[in-house]
């Protein structure tokens, strides 16, 4: 009997990394130019390791970096964080609906550090339950992949050439493009909020009397005007 419980738990695990593989290639190449990226502000190599080793978000590391690169303060990181990442509690709600009665406290902590919006998206689109073997394998490959990236990265970036590490240098936002694209060409609203949000970072960049405002609280301004008026424009019906 316990050897019957152990095999279905390994098989959940197995289920869960296999799952995992394509967002752990996705993040490697990703990850890798994060590393390159922190470096080149001036973030130590071993200083971006941990970074991904404690972080899973690429906008919210990016942000980070940039803020500590500027030399910003305790607050406007916090702030900054707090903004661009505060979506994964939503989708941490959303998922414990899926969770099984197996997933207590101590799973829960753990299962919510490795909430990504790959992860979340395969997860969420699972039939079933979800046990807590499945959602460790669901996230070990991406977390150890995603550190692993930024470690070649920061360690090994300097040796490429510089065309590649200027190729790299925008790959990372390239990413963030290819977010938003898809749900773009379906939602109007997307649409908008994405095209509001560049526009009032392109006058906080290069309006003068906006020169003062740091790239963490440029973020945070952008971030919030532009839901704020997609909320307004474009609202969505109750039950969409």
């Amino acid at each position: 009997m316990e050897k019957a419980k152990t095999d279905k738990r390994a098989v959940r695990y197995r289920a869960g990394l296999i799952d995992g593989i394509p967002i752990a290639l996705g993040y490697l190449s990703v990850s890798f130019t994060f590393g390159i990226t922190a470096v080149g502000m001036g973030i130590s190599p071993l200083a971006a390791i941990i970074i991904s080793m404690t972080n899973l978000t690429s906008a919210g590391q990016l942000a980070g970096a940039g803020i500590i690169a500027a030399g910003g303060g305790f607050a406007e990181m916090a702030l900054a964080q707090l903004v661009i990442n505060i979506r994964y509690t939503l989708m941490s709600l959303s998922l414990s609906q899926k969770l099984d009665k197996k997933y207590n406290l101590l799973h829960r902590i753990i299962s919510a550090f490795g909430i990504t919006d790959e992860i979340f998206a395969v997860a969420s689109g699972k039939e079933g339950e979800i046990e807590p073997r499945y959602m460790y394998g669901l996230i070990t490959l991406p977390y150890i992949f995603w550190a692993a990236g930024t470690a070649m990265g920061a360690l090994f970036g300097e040796i490429l050439p510089e065309n590649i590490k200027s190729a790299l240098g925008i790959a990372i936002y390239t990413m963030f493009v290819a977010i938003i694209i898809p749900p773009a060409k379906k939602i109007r609203g997307v649409m908008a909020v994405a095209l509001i949000a560049a526009g009032l970072s392109c006058v906080i960049k290069y309006v003068p009397i906006f020169s003062g405002i740091s790239s963490g609280i440029s973020v945070i301004i952008c971030a919030v005007i532009a839901a704020a008026l997609g909320a307004l424009l474009f609202p969505r019906k109750e039950g969409a």
